[in-house]
Formats: C-alpha cells, sequence, structure tokens
C-alpha cells in the first residue's frame, strides 16, 4: 500500500496537501477522478487502469455512435486513453475530468473522418433555438412495456444513425450521454447559442425522417 496527497489547487496539477490517504488495491475504485490522476501522475499504473474502466465503455459507445464502424471504435476508443495517459499532467481540475476526456474523444474522432473522408466536415451556423426534448435513455420499464419501448429506442437510435455528424454528436452528447448545453460547448468547442442551434436542426431533422417512415410520437 501507498500513501497518496490529492491535490486541490486550480492551476493545471499543481499539488497540495489536502489529505492523505492509504491506497491499496482493493479500495483504488473508490478514489475521485482528481485522485487517480495525482497517483497516475506519480507512477502507478492500476490507478490509471481504474480510470479506464471507469470510462472506457461510455468513450466506446460515444466514438461508435459518431462513426457509425464498430472496429474504427476501438482503434479510436484506444487512441483517446493512449493521450489522455500522456496528457494528464496539462489536465486542470477547473474542469470535470470526463468533460476533458469527451474532448479529447471528440477530436480523435474528428481526426479519423476527416482522414476517412479526405474533407473537413461543414460547421455552418444555424437559425433558430428550440425547445423539443428527446430521450435516447428512458426510466426502467415495466414488464408490458418492454417489448415496445425497445423497439422505439431501436427506431430512435436508426434515425439517429442518419443525421450528419456535426449533428448526430450533439444529440448523442445531450440525450445519450446527459451533458448540459455548456458541456456540450466545451466539448466540442462551438459557442453556446450554436450548440442550441443545432440541437434544435438535429430534432427537426429527426422529426421529418420519423414523419417520411410514417411514424408517431416524437
Amino acid at each position: 500500500m501507498i500513501l497518496i496527497e490529492t491535490f486541490c489547487s486550480k492551476e493545471p496539477l499543481k499539488l497540495c496537501i489536502m489529505r492523505t490517504k492509504m491506497i491499496t488495491a482493493e479500495n483504488i475504485h473508490a478514489l475521485e477522478d482528481s485522485e487517480l490522476i495525482a497517483i497516475s501522475i506519480r507512477g502507478r499504473e492500476d490507478s490509471f487502469e481504474e480510470l479506464v474502466k471507469r470510462y472506457q465503455r461510455p468513450i466506446a459507445s460515444y466514438v461508435y455512435r459518431m462513426l457509425n464502424d464498430y472496429d474504427a471504435s476501438l482503434d479510436v476508443t484506444q487512441e483517446v486513453f493512449i493521450k489522455v495517459y500522456k496528457s494528464l499532467e496539462r489536465y486542470s481540475s477547473d474542469y470535470k475530468f470526463s468533460t476533458w476526456l469527451y474532448r479529447i474523444a471528440h477530436n480523435a474522432a474528428i481526426d479519423h473522418i476527416r482522414r476517412r473522408s479526405g474533407k473537413e466536415q461543414s460547421l455552418e451556423t444555424e437559425t433558430d433555438e428550440g425547445t423539443y426534448q428527446l430521450q435516447l435513455e428512458s426510466p426502467r420499464p415495466t414488464p408490458e412495456q418492454d417489448r415496445e419501448r425497445k423497439e422505439w429506442r431501436a427506431e430512435i437510435e436508426s434515425v439517429v444513425k442518419c443525421l450528419p455528424t456535426v449533428y448526430r454528436e450533439l444529440i448523442v452528447l445531450r440525450h445519450g450521454k446527459d451533458l448540459s448545453y455548456g458541456e456540450i460547448a466545451e466539448v466540442t468547442e462551438l459557442p453556446l447559442g450554436t450548440v442550441k442551434n443545432r440541437l434544435f436542426r438535429a430534432r427537426e431533422m429527426m422529426r421529418e425522417i420519423f414523419v417520411d417512415r410514417g411514424l408517431k410520437g416524437f
């Protein structure tokens, strides 16, 4: 077991003594992200492995839904965590670790798309804001509703895949990962108004697809 000092400074990775903990392989999973980062920087590999365990599945899911390519999503996800490991000392506690992580995943996915397509994605600003809501994740259904809700979620996923990447990503971040508008703006480095406008446009595009398919309720 080892002793660690966690950091609390707002300066990137400037350590200060906040409290001292006895860390073992059994209780490392109970540490906060910031504590795991501090230990990782000091060279303990199992602390970074714990970060990977916490975020590998949601990051892989996010990347897959951007790329629509299973094999590529695995490669990009691996690339993301390699970049995270190499960049830990530049992480600033001013930001949530998950927001910083999604930002790296966003960049890696966009880079992959650009390499694959040979051209950059269009990033035009859209128009009016909207208030429509979409739930990709719904509360646990009752047994009698399970089949119907599974079919509905599958239909929504199918429609999301039809969206252009710049819109699909925002839908996934907002409704699949439950990020706030502000967090999405940080991840994508878009103005807050642009995030809201594009989400409005994305929902309208989805609504049009549902209508074309003869589906109601969206």
